[in-house]
């Protein structure tokens, strides 16, 4: 692919943190640009009120109108599927690419990628959410295979109140988790601020950290052809050289079989 390459981001509407840190994180890349789509999302909840946001109609929505600015891929640049099913992700994808015809990915199908690559089993979560949701995730999560050895979350409803979480609360959180035994931290939440500490948790944990907002914007370059290597400062999740085109990543999928879902 040559050319401008345009990344479009699905973004919960109260979300004030996953824009300017992934610009923040293109900006050494000139020649790829990510844009936004907003739907309304304002709290996370067990609760029917919550699960209405993430109603797939609104994705599609705002999907569409992105395809106006001819991007190359659309991200849903948010964790719903965490609690609410990891199917929903994988179902997601595939009505976005047969409704516009751009390939479409999501973080929480990203994190999954991630952890099968990498034979990650055991997790350390951390999350801004309830205590019902981060139950919700933490059940998911195992069955999909995947343990998670130690959890914090700050208990919090309201969507917008998530980007308040100082990065120091974050890093917090994150040592509490390495330190009782996880292969790797997943920060769920593309509305916390956990990108920007990823790389310096790293070196003094001797784990990856691994954060929502990076890990949509790895799966969206290696879907539009981009090594995700090319971003640079922003922790190990970039530092790999990964597949760098959509037919080595379909071949990579089809070597992993059917436990990596489709549309990831």
């Amino acid at each position: 692919m040559s050319g401008r390459i345009r990344l479009g981001m699905l973004t919960p509407s109260s979300n004030t943190v996953l824009e300017p840190v992934t610009s923040a994180m293109l900006s050494g890349l000139p020649d790829v640009s990510a844009h936004f789509g907003r739907f309304k999302v304002t709290e996370v909840a067990i609760s029917e009120a919550s699960d209405q946001q993430f109603d797939e109609e609104e994705f599609l929505r705002a999907a569409e109108l992105l395809t106006h600015a001819k991007v190359d891929v659309i991200a849903w640049n948010g964790t719903s599927a965490s609690w609410l099913g990891f199917e929903r992700d994988e179902k997601l994808c595939d009505r976005i690419k047969t409704a516009t015809g751009v390939n479409a990915c999501t973080s929480v199908l990203a994190f999954l990628e991630i952890f099968r690559r990498k034979a990650v089993s055991r997790i350390g979560l951390v999350t801004p959410y309830l205590d019902t949701v981060q139950a919700r995730i933490i059940a998911n999560f195992k069955r999909a295979g995947i343990t998670c050895l130690a959890e914090r979350h700050s208990g919090l409803q309201d969507n917008f109140s998530f980007a308040e979480v100082p990065e120091s609360d974050i890093a917090e959180m994150a040592r509490a988790v390495a330190h009782e035994g996880c292969q790797a931290v997943a920060i769920v939440c593309t509305n916390m601020r956990g990108a920007r500490i990823a790389v310096d948790l790293e070196a003094e944990l001797g784990v990856p950290v691994y954060d929502s907002i990076a890990t949509t914007l790895w799966k969206s370059l290696l879907l539009v052809g981009v090594p995700p290597d090319r971003v640079r400062g922003w922790g190990g999740l970039f530092e790999e050289r990964a597949i760098a085109s959509p037919r080595a990543a379909d071949a990579w999928r089809a070597e992993a079989g059917p436990a990596l879902p489709s549309g990831a």
